[in-house]
């Protein structure tokens, strides 16, 4: 049996239908219908039910999906047991931040690509909660404090930030001058979060309260910018600001602890020498390019 054809049957599985298996794996329909069909008819039983928004698993599917998957996943290790160097081949899908991927980490997906001519990538870019497992992906870049998961986690480097407001804001309305003052002041948030800070050796979480509120920091750093507030922001996003004297760094009393730059994968034994060289590439990228991350201002 093809092992690119398993693949394929997995990641219709997967995403739940033709259409976005074809997506993900950057092949037309028509070759995706060809690679289930030949699985089919070998195997002699229907694995998929199409349906008008899609496809879902029969109940020999749902078993042979497992199987398939750990099949795929045995070749693929034992391929790069015995070639531990040379190109890299076949696909490498991740998902990366809107607020820092184009600017930030795309460079380093554009190097892996020259180097590894065979190798096909795929990125995508957004602010939201990306499921990997769900949605394909072979890893992800996540920025922020990492949240508990079964996913595995692997530190790239630090992210430091500072709280701000606009001059604006702050003839208005004053500057925090502590912690517990935050409760009287408007917060930009990008949702439900909790902010820390550094008193010494102590860390102090606050809940803050606001009206406005978007996904991306590069809107949050605008949103500041123009007056609606005070945000917790990394340097990278809002040093052109601060620079121009448009935000104003508050509260330096109590910094926020720095916070950290990810490569997240679904949990199994060994991670694919892709995403190993991709986290060598990210590393030596943030260490090497301070300047890019407010590392040495």
């Amino acid at each position: 049996m093809d092992m690119d054809d398993l693949r394929t049957f997995v990641a219709v599985a997967d995403a739940g239908g033709v259409s976005a298996a074809a997506r993900r794996l950057g092949l037309s329909k028509s070759i995706v219908s060809r690679r289930l069909f030949r699985i089919e008819a070998e195997l002699g039983v229907q694995l998929l039910a199409r349906t008008t928004r899609g496809a879902a698993l029969t109940e020999a599917g749902v078993t042979f999906r497992d199987h398939a998957a750990r099949a795929s996943a045995e070749i693929d290790t034992a391929r790069e047991a015995i070639l531990p160097t040379g190109d890299l081949r076949g696909h490498l899908r991740v998902a990366m931040p809107l607020s820092f991927g184009p600017t930030h980490f795309a460079p380093v997906l554009a190097e892996m690509a020259h180097r590894h001519p065979r190798l096909h990538i795929h990125s995508a870019y957004s602010d939201r909660f990306v499921d990997l497992i769900a949605e394909g992906f072979d890893c992800a870049i996540r920025v922020g404090y990492l949240q508990d998961s079964n996913l595995i986690a692997k530190r790239i480097g630090p992210i430091h930030g500072k709280l701000v407001a606009s001059p604006d804001y702050i003839e208005k309305n004053g500057a925090p001058q502590t912690p517990d003052e935050l409760a009287s002041h408007q917060a930009l948030m990008q949702g439900t979060e909790s902010w820390q800070f550094q008193d010494g050796n102590r860390i102090v979480t606050v809940q803050p309260q606001g009206r406005f509120k978007a996904d991306n920091a590069t809107a949050l750093a605008g949103a500041a910018a123009a007056g609606l507030g005070i945000a917790w922001l990394p340097d990278c996003i809002i040093h052109d600001y601060v620079s121009a004297g448009a935000l104003v760094p508050i509260m330096t009393r109590y910094p926020p602890p720095p916070a950290g730059a990810y490569v997240v994968r679904p949990p199994g034994q060994h991670p694919a020498r892709k995403i190993r060289v991709l986290t060598e590439m990210l590393i030596e990228h943030m260490a090497g390019n301070p300047e890019i991350w407010g590392l040495d201002r």
